[in-house]
C-alpha cells in the first residue's frame, strides 16, 4: 500500500518530528511503503490551501497514493467545511484517510465512523475559534493597560523613501533599497 504521511504545525518555531516519527513507525509496523512525506510548517489549519497539502491532494488525484496518514484531524485542518470536503474528495478517489491517534479511518464506512469524523472536525474548528478569541481578549487587555501589541516599528530614513518615491521608484523598489517590508513603506505614504 502506497502511503503518504502528512504533518503540519502552525508556526515556524515548532516542528513536526513527533508526528512524523509516530506515523513512520505505524507504517513500518503495518508493512506499508511510505510514498512521500508532506510537511507544512508555519501554516494555519484554517487555510484550505497550503503548499504541501495542495501537493498531496494533487498526488491523490493522480492516484499516486492509496492511503494518507495524519497524526490528528486538527493537523489536517481546523475548518469543518474544509476538512470534510477534502476527506470526501479522497474517499471519492478511493484514497483511505487515517488519523491513528484518534481512531479515525475512512475505510470504515459505518455511520458511526462518519459521525465521529464530523464531530472531531467541529471540535478542531471550535478549538481554533477559542484560541482566536483568547488572543483578541489578551490584546484588548494589553491595550487597556497601555501596552501596544504587534511588531515593533521599523526605523528607516523616511526622507530617503520620500525622495525615492518622488524620483518614480515603486513601493517594492523602495522597500528593497531600504531593506524594509513593502507594508512599512506603504503605510508611510498612506499617512500623508
Amino acid at each position: 500500500m502506497r502511503t503518504a504521511i502528512y504533518a503540519r504545525v502552525s508556526t515556524t518555531d515548532q516542528n513536526c518530528e513527533m508526528q512524523l516519527r509516530e506515523l513512520r513507525q505505524l507504517c513500518q509496523a503495518r508493512g506499508w511503503a511510505v510514498a512521500g512525506e508532506y510537511v507544512d510548517t508555519g501554516w494555519s489549519g484554517a487555510k484550505a490551501s497550503r503548499p504541501e497539502l495542495d501537493r498531496l491532494m494533487w498526488d491523490a488525484r493522480k492516484r499516486a497514493i492509496d492511503t494518507i496518514l495524519v497524526w490528528k484531524l486538527d493537523r489536517w485542518g481546523r475548518s469543518v467545511a474544509n476538512c470534510l470536503e477534502s476527506i470526501q474528495e479522497l474517499r471519492a478517489l478511493g484514497v483511505r484517510w487515517i488519523a491513528p491517534s484518534q481512531g479515525l479511518d475512512t475505510d470504515q464506512s459505518s455511520p458511526t465512523s462518519r459521525l465521529m469524523l464530523t464531530m472531531m472536525a467541529a471540535f478542531a474548528e471550535f478549538e481554533r475559534e477559542l484560541i482566536r478569541e483568547r488572543v483578541k481578549e489578551g490584546l484588548a487587555t494589553a491595550r487597556y493597560h497601555g501596552r501596544v501589541g504587534g511588531r515593533p516599528r521599523r526605523v528607516f530614513a523616511h526622507d530617503r523613501a520620500k525622495r525615492l518615491r518622488a524620483e518614480g521608484f515603486t513601493i517594492r523598489a523602495i522597500a528593497a533599497k531600504l531593506k524594509v517590508g513593502q507594508g512599512t513603506i506603504q503605510r508611510l505614504f498612506e499617512r500623508k
